[in-house]
């Protein structure tokens, strides 16, 4: 189920749709890392360096060619620190497009199925901001694990996982049921869905990959839903036509 799952994700995300909210997606990460380059830098010019000027005026020329060596190290490690940003970034914004997502997947591969009901721009944006939250915090507690002997890789994968996992979901249940349903669906098949996060976990490790992963993960578990909903079915159906 989950590895048939992830193959018809894989199958669709490189489709002409998927590749459209894909540079939708990067468009925006991109106009946002620069937005908040441009705003540091403005801040670094016209906060900091004044500051420094005011408490060392009478520098060395040395000093200053020190300081202005200084000035590019700080500029390197900003634009280092905003390229480990990409994938969380991207997770924020690829946040808002995931129904469309969902809505291609629903519309190709489930064409008899009524299709799902994508939330509202508000519920949209709280689930943007889940996700990116989920993305940082599973990141935070897998490098604290990665400081325990013996752990390392492993809390990557178990860590984001279990969150990417109960996320994505429940975001692909939400679309067909209540927020109490979605919910106790996700804890009455959590060993299956442990297993499919972990496969997303494993998207998120490759580089340049990862910036699939949203469109990749929340693929996968419209199908997974919609194999859990089938197989959830076959009990009730069995017993009607029992009676």
């Amino acid at each position: 189920m989950i590895f048939d799952a992830a193959r018809a994700a894989i199958a669709r995300l490189f489709s002409s749709e998927f590749r459209s909210v894909f540079f939708k997606t990067l468009g925006l990460t991109l106009l946002v890392l620069v937005g908040m380059w441009l705003g540091a830098k403005e801040v670094f010019e016209y906060a900091a360096l004044p500051w420094f000027d005011a408490i060392f005026p009478d520098l060395p020329s040395w000093l200053g060619w020190m300081s202005f060596v200084a000035l590019i190290a700080a500029g390197l490690g900003l634009a280092a620190g905003l390229s480990l940003l990409i994938a969380p970034v991207t997770a924020v914004i690829a946040g808002l497009f995931l129904d469309d997502v969902a809505d291609v997947v629903e519309k190709e591969d489930y064409p008899q199925d009524p299709p799902g009901k994508a939330l509202p721009l508000g519920a949209a944006i709280a689930t943007s901001i889940k996700f990116f939250g989920v993305v940082i915090l599973g990141n935070i507690v897998a490098l604290f694990l990665l400081l325990v002997p013996g752990i390392n890789i492993l809390a990557f994968f178990l860590v984001n996982g279990y969150l990417l996992g109960r996320e994505f979901f429940e975001f692909a249940a939400l679309r067909f049921r209540s927020e109490p349903d979605a919910k106790a669906l996700r804890r009455r098949y959590a060993g299956t869905i442990f297993l499919a996060g972990l496969v997303i976990a494993g998207f998120l490790a490759v580089p340049i990959l990862n910036l699939l992963t949203p469109l990749f993960a929340a693929a996968m578990m419209v199908h997974l839903h919609k194999m859990i909903s089938i197989e959830e079915a076959a009990p009730a159906d069995h017993m009607e036509q029992r009676g």
